[in-house]
C-alpha cells in the first residue's frame, strides 16, 4: 500500500514537468520546404565559400539569391531537399556545368557534395 501511494506521488509530481507530446513531435518535425530555406539560409552564411558557376565566382549571398530564385521558379516540381540538391543546387540549368565551391581552406568541391553535407547538418540541428 505505501508503495502504490509512493508511486502515485512520484507520478503526480513529474507528469507535470515532463513536455506534452505535441510538442516535441513539432520541434523534431521539419517539414521539406522548411529543410530547402533552412539550406538556403546556411549557404548565404557560409563564411568565406565561393561558388563557382558557369565559368564566373560568386559569393555566398549571392549564390542564396540564385538557388531562392531558381526555387521559384521550379515550383510545386520540387518536393524535397534532395530533389532541390539534385534539381537545383548541382548543376546549371542553361549549361548543365556542374556548380562548384571552394571552401576556406582552398579545397573545392562539386556543390551537390557540399550541400548534401549542409543538409545532414540541418537534419541533425532539429
Amino acid at each position: 500500500m505505501r508503495h502504490a501511494l509512493l508511486l502515485a506521488t512520484l507520478i503526480a509530481i513529474v507528469l507535470p514537468v515532463a513536455p506534452p507530446v505535441a510538442h516535441a513531435t513539432t520541434t523534431a518535425t521539419r517539414t521539406p520546404a522548411a529543410e530547402i530555406d533552412a539550406l538556403i539560409d546556411r549557404v548565404a552564411h557560409a563564411k568565406g565559400v565561393v561558388f563557382m558557376r558557369n565559368g564566373s565566382e560568386y559569393t555566398a549571398a549571392d549564390a542564396a539569391q540564385h538557388l531562392a530564385r531558381k526555387r521559384k521558379a521550379a515550383g510545386d516540381r520540387i518536393q524535397t531537399a534532395e530533389q532541390f540538391i539534385d534539381k537545383l543546387g548541382s548543376r546549371s540549368s542553361m549549361t548543365g556545368k556542374a556548380y562548384r565551391v571552394r571552401l576556406p581552406d582552398g579545397r573545392e568541391m562539386d556543390s551537390a557534395t557540399w550541400l548534401t553535407g549542409l543538409l545532414r547538418d540541418v537534419r541533425a540541428a532539429r
